[in-house]
């Protein structure tokens, strides 16, 4: 049995999932913060319950198991006391994660850049403040781009996400995605295809649902309507745990570093991931299945 590596930071501790049996048919929405764990959890819960009006409540009915923020006791208790299929959360790379032969696991990505603009706003709209020197309100210097190019795998700089992390994760899954229960996703084939990634999920979990019901829960799933409807689909919404449960759901665009980065921020990026990934693994993590040439 390989052995689990220890991922351990003010937020995260992975060794809770030490806790959790893990039952065949449980599915894991594995990845990096802000690319896209909880529009993956949304199509999730509505083809479970194929039902384009049920209250997702994710926090609650799809725990994130590694948040040492939720008491570990009351969250394996209500995990064990589930009777229906299961879906839980994780922002630990797969390497540190518990691998089940019949368990599916799902992985997504987003363009490293992106999903470091959407992780600054979001720590913006919350109350827990860990990383305000992070992500200062006021960057005239950029020392939030500078800490997500610096920043390290491991404990306190872990949890803010920086670029490190998210290539960890990267390799983490793709060490694994040649197994039949691991599939990768990305955020940008989710924008471009929604109706398609529903139908590839759909498969992987073998649910079934006629074309009328899947019209109905894709419209659900998208962004407008989530966002139009931030109390219902937002983690904790309507709770009063965000400043803004709309603000959870900013704008969910690509290419939105264009017009923020610098030409020497832009520069500083690229030589670290042309020094990390091949250009294949590059072109898929930024683009998703847009950057692989067809042919």
């Amino acid at each position: 049995m390989t052995q689990r590596k220890l991922y351990l930071g003010p937020l995260t501790d992975n060794r809770r999932w030490d806790r959790v049996v893990i039952r065949s048919d449980d599915v894991i929405v594995v990845t990096p913060p802000k690319c896209g764990t909880t529009w993956m959890q949304t199509i999730i819960a509505l083809l479970f319950s194929g039902d384009p009006e049920v209250e997702t409540e994710l926090s609650i009915r799809m725990p994130w198991v590694d948040i040492r923020l939720r008491d570990l006791e009351e969250v394996v208790e209500r995990l064990e006391g589930m009777t229906h299929r299961r879906s839980m959360k994780s922002h630990t790379p797969m390497d540190g994660l518990p691998l089940d032969d019949q368990a599916q696991y799902i992985c997504v990505f987003r363009h490293p850049l992106d999903a470091h603009l959407s992780n600054r706003r979001h720590m913006h709209n919350m109350p827990i403040t860990f990383y305000a020197h992070w992500f200062p309100e006021d960057d005239p210097d950029g020392l939030a781009f500078r800490r997500f190019l610096d920043g390290g795998t491991e404990g306190f700089d872990m949890d803010a996400a920086p670029l490190a992390h998210i290539l960890r994760h990267y390799s983490a899954a793709i060490a694994l995605a040649d197994r039949p229960n691991v599939t990768l996703f990305h955020f940008a084939d989710m924008r471009r295809d929604l109706e398609g990634t529903f139908a590839k999920v759909a498969g992987l979990l073998d649910i079934s649902h006629s074309a009328e019901t899947m019209a109905q829960l894709v419209r659900a799933a998208t962004f407008g309507n989530m966002r139009a409807n931030a109390e219902r689909f937002a983690p904790s919404g309507g709770k009063g745990f965000f400043k803004s449960d709309r603000a959870f759901f900013h704008s969910g665009s690509n290419g939105q570093w264009a017009d923020v980065l610098s030409g020497d921020e832009i520069a500083r990026y690229d030589a670290m991931m042309a020094e990390s990934l091949t250009p294949e693994e590059r072109a898929w993590l930024e683009y998703g299945s847009a950057g692989i040439p067809s042919g």
